[in-house]
């Protein structure tokens, strides 16, 4: 193998290491986020019970100190109202319930579990179920650093439901809206948001560096065929 050849080859192998180091680090920078994480099964309860909506986050890190927003995303402000606002289900802000923006179907009626948002736990509950509670529910932090801010959770208010045990969130098997299933893997595609741009200018760099490599390569060739050419022709 030439110097030449060799030059070129070693430095190949230096860029596609570096790219594979650089995938690797970008990759396991966004595994170890916390993400917004809430069932993905929709959520079942009779009226006039409570239920818990189940959200948290994964790895498990203290919110305690962040804004969590519980929304229902399906209620938007009237247009013809320009101080109309969007008002929430549940407001957490500065260690403490805001109430003043909340739904006033919703006043009194919904919870935080305070003492367990230190492991990253933002389930709602919601006393008294009525029928008018059913729909979409959004959890949100918005200043979490991290593609993975937010979740839905549906929940359906069934007069024939009875509960078959003693707990508050009945999980019974439930065969999700094709619509609902959407919106709840719609959150997570962010997660890869990051590594395909990274995987993109990665890619992008190491096919420049590729055609850089072949171009240098060929450079001392030219230079050869010129000299010998020259010898070939009559002075």
């Amino acid at each position: 193998m030439s110097k030449t050849n060799f030059n070129g080859f070693s430095s190949s192998v230096s860029l596609w290491t570096f790219i594979f180091i650089l995938t690797v680090v970008s990759w396991t920078l966004v595994q170890g986020q916390p993400q917004v994480i809430g069932s993905s099964q929709p959520i079942i309860a009779a009226p006039g019970y409570d239920v818990i909506l189940p959200c948290h986050l994964e790895p498990a890190i203290d919110v305690q100190g962040f804004t969590v927003e519980w929304s229902k995303p399906d209620l938007k402000p009237d247009p013809s109202d320009r101080l109309s606002r969007v008002e929430y289900v549940h407001l957490y802000r500065d260690r403490r319930e805001v109430p003043d923006m909340k739904i006033p179907s919703y006043i009194r009626r919904t919870a935080l579990f305070t003492d367990d948002m230190k492991h990253g736990n933002i389930s709602l509950k919601i006393m008294n179920v009525t029928s008018e509670d059913e729909g979409r529910y959004k959890c949100f932090i918005p200043k979490l650093r991290s593609p993975v801010k937010f979740s839905i959770v549906r929940l359906v208010v069934d007069p024939n439901f009875m509960k078959t045990s003693t707990t508050e969130t009945p999980l019974n098997p439930w065969t999700p809206d094709p619509k609902d299933t959407m919106e709840d893997h719609q959150t997570k595609p962010f997660i890869w948001i990051l590594p395909v741009v990274v995987l993109l200018c990665v890619a992008a760099v190491g096919i420049a560096g590729y055609f850089i490599i072949i171009r240098q390569r060929k450079k001392p060739d030219d230079v050869e065929s010129d000299v010998t050419l020259k010898k070939m022709l009559p002075a």
